[in-house]
């Protein structure tokens, strides 16, 4: 009976602590995590709702000034207005031109409370942005959550080497795409003449071979022709 009670003692425990250890993991974050350097990107950013009795009205993303990003379009989303605010440095390289301000914050507010993130929801909010910069490894970007309680929490710790901070900000790492080792094999194949003289060699030693068995089994034919006539005549002269 006393283990029993220990038993479920632990359980009851257990449980509260992934509890009290899920809403820490849940933040702010940049989806996909990786994109290309120096191309365009379709970002979302992601926002769970993290409080049991409160929704999520307003959400707040800062660009990375030290890295300004000439074109960003903004993804119409159904039940929030988008407000964009370009006092960002100068940019340039992007479809328009260079921009004499690039954009700083972009700001989505719900229209109703119908439309903000619940309890246990979570949205996402989608820009088109490029060309992304080609010596950076990583755009930190900031991120601010209202809910309609009035609390606001604040994602713009950048990461470090260590543990994950409290508020950790999202991240878009830029990493080059590895060649594709298919594509360079035939390529290598095509320049290595070596190659191609060994096939042409192979196929002139078939055909040789070929030739060679067909004239050994038509000896060997014919032999067995003359025989069977050899044959036939002692067999009709004895008769």
């Amino acid at each position: 009976m006393r283990r029993t009670r220990s038993l479920f003692a632990s359980a009851v425990s257990l449980v509260a602590l992934v509890a009290l250890a899920a809403p820490a993991g849940a933040h702010v974050t940049v989806n996909p995590r990786e994109a290309e350097p120096g191309g365009y990107a379709k970002l979302a950013f992601r926002v769970p709702n993290e409080r049991p009795d409160a929704s999520t009205t307003r959400v707040e993303i800062a660009f990375p000034a030290e890295h300004p990003l000439a074109s960003v379009s903004v993804r119409p989303h159904p039940g929030w207005t988008a407000e964009v605010q370009r006092t960002g440095p100068p940019a340039s390289g992007g479809h328009g031109g260079a921009t004499d301000a690039s954009i700083s914050v972009i700001t989505w507010t719900a229209d109703d409370p119908s439309s903000a993130i619940g309890p246990g929801q979570f949205d996402e909010f989608e820009v088109s942005v490029g060309p992304l910069p080609s010596d950076a490894q990583r755009l930190v970007f900031g991120a601010l959550q209202t809910y309609d309680s009035g609390e606001v929490v604040r994602w713009i710790e950048a990461p470090s080497d260590g543990a994950e901070p409290e508020h950790p900000a999202p991240v878009l790492t830029l990493r080059a795409a590895e060649p594709a080792a298919s594509a360079a094999e035939p390529a290598a194949s095509a320049a290595d003449p070596s190659a191609s003289e060994a096939a042409a060699s192979f196929a002139e030693d078939d055909d040789v071979d070929a030739a060679r068995t067909l004239a050994v089994v038509a000896l060997v034919l014919a032999a067995l022709g003359i025989t069977a006539g050899v044959v036939g005549i002692v067999l009709t002269r004895r008769r």
